[in-house]
C-alpha cells in the first residue's frame, strides 16, 4: 500500500494515510488555498482521497477527529521544518540521465561514509557534487550517507529523524538529493543510504496521534519501540517496507544501511527484516538491477544474513564491528567500555578469518556469553572499518584516530582494512588524517527536551573522565567543529597518507588474491608477545604476504612461507610514505630472519 501523497499529475494528487483507530481524517489544505476535504476509512484502517486543483508545491495536514492538524506521517517533504504543513512534490518532474546504470557488486565496492551537513562548509546534497571527483581519483565507488529524514532545526546526525519519507529541508530536499545522487551515477558511484526502522526522534513525532505505531512490551533507550509484531502491526510495517522501496524507487539509492537492527524489537513467526528482504528482491527483479539491504548489528548473530530458506532475515551484509574493536585497541591500547573484550592480536587474528570475534564465548563486557559463528559466511557479506560515525562521535571530544595515534599508526590502520577479505569502509576525511573532531550535535527547539540530552551525554560520556571538556550538543560551535577541512589533504602528511590510501585501494583492485573476497583462501598467524601478525592470501596464481606490526617497538621474527620469489610492492616505512626507512629486504625467502620498523606495515607478492 502506497502512502503519502501520490501526485498524479494535471494537478490531481492521490491522499493516503493509516489511522486504524480514527473515527474521522480529513484532508486540510493550507496552501496556496484553504479547503477540508473528508477522507473515506477502508477496511485495513487506510484512509484515502483523490483531490483536484493540487498543484505541486501544495501545502497540506490532516485533521484528525475534528480536533487537531498534523503533518502527514508519510510525508515527502517539510518546506518548513517538522511542526508544519507537508508539501506535495511531483516525483516525476525531475530528469534522471541515469537510466543504464547497474549498482556496483557489493563485493566489489570501496564504501566512503559522510555526513551531508558538515562533509563541506555549505552542508548541502549539490555541495557535495564537486567533490565526487576526488572521491572518485582516490578509488571510491560507494558512498553511504548518513540520514537525510526530516529532522528538527537544521543540524543532527539523523537518527533523530520524526519524517522518515521527506528529505531533510536545509540539506536541500528531494530536488537536492536527487541531483546528488544522479551525479554519483554519472561519475560511476553507488549510493547507500542510511535508514533508521528502530525508532523516530522526540520532537515532531506524531505518529501516536494517528494510530498504534509504538508497543510499550518492550523497553527501549529511545522511548517505546515500534509496534512490529502486535495489534495493527501490519500497518507499522507497510510503513517502514513502502519507505525503503520508495528510496530504491523513486530516488534510484542503490544500498541502504539499517541501523542499530537489534533495537527492532519483535516475536514474530515472520519477522519483519525477512520480509523487508522479501519486499527488495522483488522490486529488485522489476527494476533489473541489484538493490542491497546493509545491516548495523550488536547481535553477532548469523541469522541476520542467512537466507529466509534456511531460517535468516536474508539480508547481502552487515557491519562488522568486532573487526573496528580488536583493530582499534591493538592500535590505541584503550580497553574501557566494550573495549575490555578486545585488545590481543588473536582477536583481530580471528576477525580475519572468521568474522565475528565473540561466536558464542564469554565476553567479560557485556558478562554473558556472546554471538554465533560467522565461518562459513562469505566474506563479500561483512564490512569492516576502522573508523565510523559512531565510533568517533561516542567519544566525549569526538575525536578520530588522527588524535589518538601517531601517522605510523594511521597507515597501518588503512591496510589493515583494505587488504582484509572483506568490504572496505572509510569514514570521511579519514583518507588524509582529517583531524577535525565529529561530535554528537542537535538543533532541538523545546528546553526541556535540550537539557535532557545535555544531561544523557554527560552520564554517558562519565567513562571519558578526565579525558576533555564535555561539548553542549545543541551549541551550533559543536557542529561548525565538525566541518571538513580541505585544504589539508594538499600537503604534508595529509597528502601522503591520502595517496597511502589510493594506493591501498589501486593493489586491491589489481592484484587478484586481494581482488577475491574470500576467508577460505587465507592463512592468518601471530606472535602474541611481539604484537605482530601475518597474513597470507591466494587465489589461482596469485598470492600475497603481509607483516603488520602493532608494536611501537622495533621487532624481529623468522618468516615461513611457501618457497618461492617474494617481492616487497608496499612498506609503510619507506621514506617514500614518510617513513624513517625500512628494514626489510626487497625480496624474502622462507625461514628469513626478518626485522620491522614499529607500527609497519608491509605487503610482499609471489612472482613467478
Amino acid at each position: 500500500m502506497k502512502i503519502g501523497a501520490n501526485y498524479l499529475g494535471n494537478n490531481q494528487c492521490e491522499f493516503t494515510v493509516w489511522a486504524p483507530t480514527l473515527t474521522q481524517v480529513a484532508l486540510q489544505l493550507v496552501s496556496p488555498d484553504k479547503r477540508l476535504i473528508p477522507m473515506q476509512k477502508s477496511a485495513d484502517g487506510y484512509w484515502q482521497t483523490t483531490a483536484i486543483d493540487i498543484p505541486p508545491g501544495t501545502l497540506y495536514t490532516y485533521q484528525l477527529e475534528a480536533k487537531i492538524d498534523r503533518p502527514d506521517p508519510a510525508s515527502k517533504y517539510q518546506p518548513q521544518g517538522v511542526h508544519c504543513p507537508s508539501q506535495v512534490i511531483d516525483e516525476n518532474a525531475f530528469t534522471w540521465t541515469d537510466t543504464d546504470w547497474q549498482s556496483i557488486p557489493l563485493a566489489e565496492t570501496i564504501i566512503y561514509e559522510l555526513h551531508v551537513g558538515t562533509f563541506t562548509q555549505s552542508g548541502t546534497f549539490e555541495a557535495i557534487i564537486p567533490q565526487l571527483n576526488k572521491l572518485k581519483e582516490l578509488g571510491i565507488n560507494a558512498i553511504e550517507i548518513m540520514p537525510v529524514a526530516q529532522f528538527p532545526g537544521d543540524r543532527n546526525w539523523g537518527y533523530d529523524g520524526v519524517y522518515p519519507y521527506a528529505v531533510q529541508n536545509s540539506y536541500g530536499g528531494p530536488e537536492g538529493f536527487k541531483k546528488l545522487i544522479n551525479a554519483c551515477h554519472k561519475q560511476g558511484i553507488s549510493v547507500i543510504l542510511d535508514v533508521v526502522f528502530n525508532h523516530l526522534g522526540p520532537e515532531g513525532n506524531y505518529l501516536s496521534d494517528f494510530g498504534p505505531y509504538f508497543t510499550s512490551k518492550y523497553g527501549s533507550i529511545w522511548g517505546d519501540p515500534l509496534n512490529f509484531d502486535d495489534a495493527y502491526s501490519d500497518g507499522v510495517r507497510n510503513y517502514f517496507i513502502e519507505n525503503a522501496l520508495y528510496w530504491f524507487r523513486d530516488y534510484h539509492i542503490d544500498g541502504l544501511r539499517i541501523d542499530a537492527i537489534q533495537a527492532i524489537f519483535e516475536v514474530s513467526a515472520r519477522p519483519f527484516l525477512q520480509e523487508l528482504s522479501d519486499a527488495t528482491t522483488d522490486l529488485s527483479q522489476q527494476l533489473g538491477r541489484q538493490l542491497y539491504l546493509i545491516a548495523e548489528s550488536d547481535l553477532n548473530d548469523v541469522r541476520v544474513l542467512r537466507p529466509k530458506e534456511l531460517g535468516g532475515f536474508g539480508l547481502d551484509a552487515q557491519w562488522c564491528d568486532d573487526f573496528h574493536h580488536a583493530l582499534h585497541t591493538l592500535l590505541t591500547g584503550e580497553n574501557d567500555r566494550y573495549y575490555q573484550d578486545f585488545g590481543k592480536c588473536e582477536h583481530l587474528e580471528k576477525a580475519f578469518k572468521e568474522s565475528f570475534v565473540y561466536s558464542g564465548q564469554y565476553a567479560p563486557h557485556r558478562k554473558r556469553k556472546h554471538g554465533n559463528s560467522a565461518k562459513d559466511q562469505p566474506a563479500h557479506q561483512f564490512v569492516v572499518f576502522s573508523q565510523t560515525h559512531d565510533q568517533i562521535g561516542n567519544r566525549i571530544l569526538g575525536d578520530r584516530l588522527s588524535k589518538i595515534v601517531d601517522f605510523e599508526a594511521l597507515k597501518l590502520a588503512a591496510a589493515t582494512v583494505l587488504i582484509s577479505p572483506y568490504i572496505p569502509f572509510l569514514f570521511m576525511g579519514e583518507e588524509y588524517g582529517e583531524e577535525a573532531p565529529f561530535l554528537y550535535f542537535v538543533s532541538h527547539s523545546d528546553k526541556n527536551l535540550i537539557e535532557a540530552i545535555r544531561k544523557d551525554k554527560q552520564q554517558e560520556f562519565k567513562v571519558f573522565e578526565g579525558r576533555g571538556e564535555f561539548q553542549d550538543p545543541q551549541s551550533p560551535d559543536s557542529f561548525q567543529k565538525c566541518k571538513l577541512n580541505w585544504e589539508k589533504p594538499t600537503a604534508g602528511k595529509h597528502k601522503i597518507l591520502w595517496e597511502w590510501h589510493q594506493h591501498l585501494i589501486k593493489l586491491r583492485r589489481t592484484i587478484p588474491a586481494l581482488k577475491k573476497l574470500d576467508k577460505t583462501s587465507l592463512e592468518v598467524s601471530s606472535i602474541e608477545a611481539e604484537k605482530i601478525l601475518f597474513l597470507r592470501r591466494w587465489t589461482d596464481d596469485s598470492q600475497i604476504f603481509c607483516i603488520l606490526n602493532f608494536n611501537k617497538q622495533q621487532v624481529a621474527f623468522t618468516v615461513a612461507l611457501p618457497q618461492g620469489n617474494w617481492k616487497k610492492i608496499l612498506d609503510s616505512a619507506d621514506v617514500k610514505w614518510m617513513g624513517a626507512g625500512s628494514t626489510l629486504p626487497e625480496k624474502i625467502t622462507s625461514q628469513q630472519e626478518l626485522t620491522v620498523k614499529p607500527q609497519s606495515f608491509a605487503l610482499y607478492e609471489l612472482s613467478y
